[in-house]
């Protein structure tokens, strides 16, 4: 059995999460844990950010339902509704990052959310990238590289997201064989998911 996170890179729920989801996997460190990009802003939802009038109010929500962070350079890069969050572009961050360090995966994302939210950088910017590789300690050319090559494993990820019939961020299920359990979708606490995780033969805490 494994955990798989599905998450988007720009979904501030999925940022609120993080501390949840780190505290499961310390609790379970015999679980790995797959992350997968669900793509909430493609298409015709890759717009300025002003087209999203519900985001400061969500931010707000968020920050004081899980104590995330929202960082002066976050709203500064925000601040004239003009942003666009690309999911496609971060989900191939999200791969390069993962390509690079399979192991990581969960710590990387985490890393990659705290980029935007609180340092403001964008998700589309090979540099950001090369900032969280050397932060990590990664080959930071070797996620760039990856980075600018990852189109098809953006589009496996949002299949993937989709075949698990996940159509909210964040979403973390329990996958064993063919039968998939939801633990958590959009906020939980790690004893919350902890009491999901117990009712799963030998994965109780």
């Amino acid at each position: 059995m494994q955990l798989v996170y599905v998450f988007d890179a720009y979904c501030g729920w999925s940022h609120g999460f993080t501390p949840t989801l780190r505290e499961v996997a310390a609790r379970h460190p015999g679980l790995p844990v797959e992350v997968v990009s669900g793509g909430l802003f493609t298409g015709s939802r890759a717009v300025p950010i002003r087209e999203f009038g519900y985001v400061q109010g969500a931010n707000a929500q968020i920050a004081e339902l899980t104590g995330a962070e929202f960082g002066a350079a976050y709203e500064r890069l925000i601040a004239d509704g003009s942003f666009v969050m690309d999911s496609e572009a971060a989900a191939r961050g999200v791969a390069a990052l993962r390509q690079v360090a399979p192991s990581r995966a969960a710590e990387l994302a985490a890393a990659l959310q705290h980029a935007f939210y609180v340092d403001g950088l964008s998700l589309s910017d090979p540099a950001t990238y090369r900032k969280v590789a050397e932060a990590a300690g990664l080959d930071a050319e070797a996620v760039v590289a990856a980075f600018e090559s990852a189109q098809g494993a953006a589009a496996e990820d949002f299949h993937r997201a989709a075949a698990l019939g996940v159509n909210g961020f964040p979403t973390l299920l329990a996958v064993d064989g063919e039968h998939v359990t939801v633990l958590a979708r959009g906020h939980a606490t790690a004893d919350e998911v902890d009491l999901r995780l117990a009712s799963l033969t030998g994965c109780s805490a």
